[in-house]
């Protein structure tokens, strides 16, 4: 069963940057569907989606709220998912998760809905202070 271990997240100052590591063990990301991702999910609000990188098609996406201020990267060598975080804000602050999965776009699956993932890390907390 795949593992998923986040480390990286810090409290940090309105305008500040982070970078978010993802390792993950027990698990393989190389079919054409598998899907890594970032989540982010703040007190009393739903789990969004942050960014994904599409295995087999090698496409990556981003959510608005990430668009132009967050990349999303694979090192391969450490089967690890980053994320670079930069100009950050008091918005931004959330537990930020990694996910694992095969997206089956046929079946309503989209890469921002945390359904369509089956492994989950437990988070590393990122908290922007203004």
């Amino acid at each position: 069963q795949a593992q998923l271990m986040e480390s990286g997240g810090d409290s940090v100052q309105a305008g500040g940057s982070l970078r978010l590591s993802c390792v993950v063990s027990e698990y393989s990301c190389t079919g054409r569907r598998c899907v890594m991702a970032w989540f982010r999910q703040a007190p009393g609000k739903e789990r969004e989606g942050v960014a994904a990188l599409h295995n087999g098609v090698g496409a990556i996406d981003y959510g608005d709220n990430a668009k132009g201020r967050f990349a999303i990267s694979r090192d391969t060598t450490k089967n690890a998912l980053d994320l670079q975080m930069t100009d950050l804000n008091s918005e931004d602050s959330a537990m930020y998760f990694c996910a694992v999965g095969a997206l089956f776009p046929e079946s309503g699956a989209t890469w921002d809905r945390p359904s369509s993932y089956t492994y989950w890390g437990q988070g590393t907390q990122v908290t922007v202070s203004p």
